[in-house]
């Protein structure tokens, strides 16, 4: 509820301020000739970076190591909104506020594909949507609205490398089209992380088709649907991707420690910047080796200062779910 108050009051206050950028912008803001392109997550930020390397301005609102699904954008991030030649988003619940400056920039339009200044891309658009779901022993989210829909879509569509794909494809168009200059560029660029993810693709689909068994388990929240669709997987976990519940009840956890003990199932996953809380007594409980699984929806701020990277964070994925089902 603070954020609906919030960001309109936000948003006239900065479009008062800046409201008479129009085309200055492109003289103001790109003094080096080079497109600004601002991304909200990690991934999307990651891509643009393999496809446009040092020929554009990039910019990641979300801070490094920062949790994802409560984040407000700031005044100083609707402006460099506003100043973007390019603007890449997730999508998704946990990103509503971005229809409402999207509207500001160009009432006429609800969620364009461009304004008059601005390319945009919502990577849910790009992909077939699945929504998020309760598996057996989930713990149901508590305090929903009636009248809000039950399941939301997953927005967690990066997870799957065949995603990815069609992702970076897309942002490849985006960028060829606000700047046709270094079109060449980042194609040639496009082609090799392409080539990366199908490479990662096929290794998953090996990995799975070698396996032992096909179940996983998390002591988390779950935001890899994408993935496991992907590559046939069963899972059990605590909660969905997107939910803000915390701790899970004593019958969740119970229920995970069955199935572990049960089913033999050698690995209890957690997901990047977790409290691993549950993951630990479950271990505990169990003997099963407590793993990471990386959604990559965010990274901490040493990885980001590193320069790591969606394929680097991917490929150990691979061998953690290798482990998970052998």
């Amino acid at each position: 509820m603070k954020k609906a108050i919030l960001l309109p009051i936000m948003l006239a206050t900065v479009f008062a301020i800046t409201g008479c950028r129009e085309n200055k912008r492109a003289v103001m803001q790109n003094p080096n000739d080079k497109i600004n392109i601002t991304t909200t997550i990690f991934p999307a930020y990651d891509f643009v970076r393999q496809i446009a390397g040092d020929r554009v301005n990039l910019a990641m609102l979300l801070p490094p190591g920062a949790e994802s699904h409560s984040f407000e954008p700031s005044p100083r991030d609707i402006i460099a909104i506003q100043n973007s030649d390019v603007f890449i988003y997730a999508g998704g619940e946990s990103e509503k506020w971005v229809s409402r400056i999207i509207q500001s920039l160009n009432p006429q339009r609800r969620l364009p594909e461009f304004t008059d200044n601005m390319n945009i891309l919502a990577m849910m658009d790009v992909v077939d949507k699945v929504k998020e779901e309760t598996v057996e022993g989930m713990e149901e989210e508590h305090g929903e609205d009636e009248n809000h829909e039950e399941y939301a879509y997953d927005e967690h569509v990066w997870t799957s490398p065949l995603n990815a794909i069609l992702i970076v494809r897309s942002i490849t168009e985006l960028l060829c089209r606000a700047d046709n200059t270094n079109a060449g560029f980042y194609r040639q660029n496009s082609a090799s992380c392409l080539e990366a993810l199908e490479e990662l693709d096929a290794t998953f689909k090996a990995v799975v088709a070698g396996a032992k068994r096909n179940t996983i388990v998390f002591a988390d929240r779950f935001p890899f649907r994408y993935l496991a669709d992907a590559y046939g997987l069963k899972y059990f976990a605590a909660f969905p991707g997107c939910s803000t519940e915390a701790e899970p009840s004593a019958a969740t956890v119970a229920f995970l420690i069955n199935k572990i003990k049960t089913e033999k199932i050698p690995v209890v996953f957690h997901i990047e910047l977790s409290n691993e809380r549950m993951a630990d007594t479950i271990s505990g409980e169990t003997g099963a080796k407590k793993l990471l699984l990386h959604s990559c929806h965010n990274i901490t701020k040493q990885d980001f200062d590193s320069g790591e990277g969606y394929i680097d964070i991917m490929r150990r994925n691979v061998e953690n779910l290798r482990e998970a089902l052998n």
